[in-house]
């Protein structure tokens, strides 16, 4: 209705997950990037995961659309299946079988390990051809133990030197419960990789309305004031999927009200006829109120602007864990430490500036330098990057509004994949992390967002808010 009033070649935010529209902000981007490099490198099981409507179709979707012409893919989208109908699926897919063979009921008496047995050798005929097959599993926290059980079978399809099939499972937050439960032990005990999505901040919040209505052909024609974006942020909680309620609701009584801006009047007013639910506290917002130890400490695993390794470190020091691995080699404990005493920051940067030949650096945590506790949260993940054999390098940027913050930095690579593998390294470590591969130039504080490499290997945002 309002396409034609504001040029827009089609809906900017339509509820379809349409690849072309994925927003590859700090959350997303990082993920995008950690399937590609997780699937170029056959890293064999990894668990995406996020809250509802946070764009995990999406992402799908657009991973599909990148992967390489040597890369068979089978995509199930609906996890209400039976073991044999998941095995028919999948060959369907890999183009083994056809549907009319199914429909017509030729595989009627065919046995599951039968099914199996075709999937094998179709998985080993790869090989001669340089070629690789990758699953990928949505809305998975609805698989039934039994396929779930399945298709940890499945992960075991290898050589002695590679595995056959790659197994991407996407689900909502409680498929990471399901997986720990003791019945799943051994398939949780496969997962390579785990990544959590996060909801949009502020500042991606107008990055991402901006994205939609340049891809959908109007960004001239509208605009959505400050105060609007605000609203829609704070009414939504960051989820792509209530943002493109919201804004489209604000876009159709902006076309009743024959007007091109879009006022925070107008999106309160698409909210209410909504009826959306009032979001969630951010994790960040909770961390502001007095709290426990150890109830800080699990609430900064959700942060963002905590690092993965204060994290990790705090986490030891006053919530009894032993020991946090940084990969499957063994590595040193952090130090204990007294946190008690304040460490100044002045003079840091000094000896810990990248080096002039560093090209990409790893972006693993960064804090408000207004705040008391950022010179022990620096510390602290110095001390637990550098235990696991990181070097470690400080930069210090103005960020405008929100105000100067320290980057940590991890290790200085004159190529952005061998820093993948390195974030690879920390996320499997603390899947919660949101380390990230960044050029230096950005880390360095250069306004502009991180320039596309190759095979999109840097992500193109940092972690403050």
């Amino acid at each position: 209705m309002y396409e034609r009033y504001y040029g827009f070649a089609e809906k900017p935010f339509s509820l379809t997950p349409d690849p072309k529209f994925l927003y590859r902000g700090q959350s997303h981007g990082n993920a995008f990037d950690l399937l590609q490099y997780a699937i170029r490198r056959r890293e064999g099981f990894i668990v995406v995961t996020g809250d509802i409507g946070t764009g995990k179709t999406t992402l799908c979707r657009a991973l599909l659309e990148q992967i390489d012409r040597n890369t068979f893919t089978a995509l199930v989208l609906n996890p209400f299946l039976t073991e044999e109908d998941l095995l028919k699926r999948i060959l369907q897919d890999f183009g083994v079988i056809s549907r009319e063979e199914i429909k017509a009921g030729r595989l009627a008496r065919v046995s599951k390990q039968d099914l199996v047995d075709t999937l094998y050798d179709f998985l080993l005929g790869l090989i001669p051809l340089k070629a690789s097959a990758v699953l990928i599993i949505d809305e998975a926290q609805n698989l039934p133990l039994p396929v779930l059980e399945q298709i940890r079978i499945l992960s075991n399809l290898e050589t002695d030197k590679e595995k056959l099939l790659q197994i991407i499972l996407v689900g909502q937050l409680e498929l990471q419960a399901q997986l720990r439960s003791p019945d799943l032990r051994q398939l949780d005990q496969r997962v390579s990789i785990r990544y959590e999505l996060k909801p949009l901040d502020r500042e991606a919040v107008a990055a991402y309305v901006a994205h939609r209505l340049t891809i959908a052909g109007g960004s001239a024609s509208v605009r959505f004031t400050g105060d609007a974006l605000d609203r829609v942020h704070r009414l939504s909680g960051g989820v792509p999927r209530l943002i493109n309620l919201m804004c489209d609701r604000a876009l159709l009584a902006g076309f009743s009200a024959h007007t091109a801006e879009i006022t925070a009047d107008l999106v309160v007013h698409a909210a209410a006829s909504l009826d959306l639910p009032a979001p969630a506290a951010s994790p960040l917002a909770r961390l502001k109120h007095p709290a426990p130890i150890a109830a800080a400490v699990a609430g900064m695993l959700m942060s963002s602007a905590a690092a993965v390794g204060a994290t990790a470190y705090l986490y030891q020091r006053f919530a009894g864990v032993a020991h946090a691995a940084v990969s499957t080699t063994a590595h040193a404990e952090a130090p204990a430490r007294d946190l008690a005493q304040p460490r100044p920051l002045a003079d840091a940067n000094a000896r810990r500036r990248l080096p002039a030949d560093a090209t990409h650096t790893i972006l693993v945590g960064s804090y408000p330098t207004a705040e008391a506790s950022t010179a022990d949260d620096v510390r602290a993940l110095t001390d637990w990057l550098e235990a696991a054999g990181f070097r470690v390098f400080y930069a210090d940027v103005d960020l405008g509004t929100p105000g100067r913050w320290r980057r940590v930095l991890a290790g200085a690579y004159a190529d952005s994949a061998q820093a993948l593998g390195e974030v690879a390294r920390l996320k499997t470590a603390v899947p919660s992390s949101e380390a990230r591969v960044v050029t230096a130039a950005f880390a360095n504080g250069a306004v502009m967002a991180p320039p596309r490499a190759p095979e999109a290997d840097v992500p193109r945002s940092g972690l403050e808010p």
